[in-house]
């Protein structure tokens, strides 16, 4: 499990370091940095699963997504991402090259990165460490040797491993990171692929954009905790049951039955609102569930008597895996309140913060030197 997200020069989040448990809830008003932190978890992560930094030149790059705040004269244009974790923990430090040397001068740079083991870095914790252009792991006999790989600077240590028997700590981070999901464009416009029908193959994970609608619907319903996911669409559609219909092609069709209504309404005639809960729901219920699940904004187009029962889905799933939240919707909030940890943020002049937690408070973290 992830314990600590630490972020530093990102956007608004010039320093954060906050904690992690099994239920994360992280809220504040527009503009605190709400949608920053989830942009900076999930770069991180695409760093770790890929090792490209691709999406950070996506954002605009190095000069763009560092923090337009005041810094220390001399200080060195940095921008770091990290996480610790009960097993294997993170960090990257991502600069701009030296002037004249490349000819992408706006593109970022990795300074350095460490995989360490636990939540605290330490030169004794340490399973890999790059510096520059130098990748260093720990051998069997217990000492930092020299990687048998080159890596470039516009990529991470992890991009270029190949071999797990080499580096069987970031070969097993990697892995790791590739399972973890983020939800925050399940679409449901009128054009929206969760509408139409599609396979009833097994599909334990629901895609990104929901278009795997009608298969992991039908998996859920068949060998995952259907009751779960009826109890919850009775109670936020006042008894209705979801229904997924096979032909004889295999093909499915996702319907929701109301008491009373001789027929089933389709996915092309729900709501929007009522569309993506159906998604949200079929996310958390997943029968193969990720290390980590993180939502952004589920509550969007939701009508605020739906949040209850989306709240118990979310707790229901945070007894499998762990689960990030980050919302500004108050009744998604209040309902999660008592089973999370929430963290409230706010905007101090260019800087985002954590309410009630003093500058450089917060869990222990260091980061790895140049």
């Amino acid at each position: 499990m992830l314990r600590t997200l630490a972020v530093e020069n990102y956007r608004s989040l010039q320093h954060l370091v906050i904690d992690l448990a099994p239920l994360t809830v992280v809220t504040g008003a527009n503009g605190s940095g709400k949608s920053n932190l989830y942009r900076a978890l999930r770069l991180l992560s695409e760093i770790v699963r890929a090792g490209a930094l691709s999406s950070l030149a996506a954002e605009g790059g190095l000069r763009s997504a560092l923090h337009a705040g005041d810094r220390d004269r001399g200080a060195p244009v940095a921008l770091r991402l990290g996480f610790a974790a009960d097993e294997l923990s993170y960090a990257i430090d991502l600069g701009l090259p030296q002037p004249g040397v490349s000819p992408f001068p706006l593109d970022p740079e990795v300074k350095s990165e460490a995989v360490w083991s636990g939540e605290i870095l330490r030169p004794s914790t340490i399973a890999a460490d790059r510096r520059s252009l130098r990748v260093r792991v720990r051998t069997e006999a217990g000492d930092l040797q020299v990687a048998p790989w080159s890596v470039t600077a516009t990529e991470s240590m992890l991009a270029t491993l190949a071999d797990p028997d080499t580096a069987p700590e970031l070969y097993a981070l990697r892995e790791r990171a590739r399972g973890w999901r983020f939800y925050d464009a399940l679409r449901t416009d009128p054009d929206a692929p969760a509408r139409r029908p599609g396979p009833a193959t097994f599909t334990p994970v629901l895609s990104g954009d929901g278009g795997t609608l009608p298969g992991a619907l039908a998996t859920l319903l068949r060998v995952g905790n259907a009751a779960a996911l009826q109890s919850a669409v009775g109670e936020a559609f006042d008894g209705a049951q979801v229904e997924v219909d096979e032909d004889d092609r295999g093909i499915a069709r996702v319907g929701m039955r109301h008491p009373g209504v001789r027929r089933s309404f389709e996915a092309a005639e729900l709501s929007d609102g009522t569309l993506r809960f159906l998604l949200l729901a079929t996310a958390l219920l997943a029968p193969r569930p990720p290390g980590l699940l993180v939502l952004n904004e589920p509550e969007a187009s939701l009508h605020p008597r739906l949040l209850p029962a989306l709240a118990d889905l979310v707790a229901l799933a945070a007894e499998q895996t762990q689960v990030v939240v980050v919302s500004h919707a108050d009744g998604l909030v209040d309902a999660l309140r008592d089973s999370a940890r929430v963290i409230e943020l706010e905007r101090s002049g260019a800087a985002t913060t954590v309410r009630g937690q003093l500058t450089f408070e917060g869990p222990a973290w260091s980061w790895p030197s140049r």
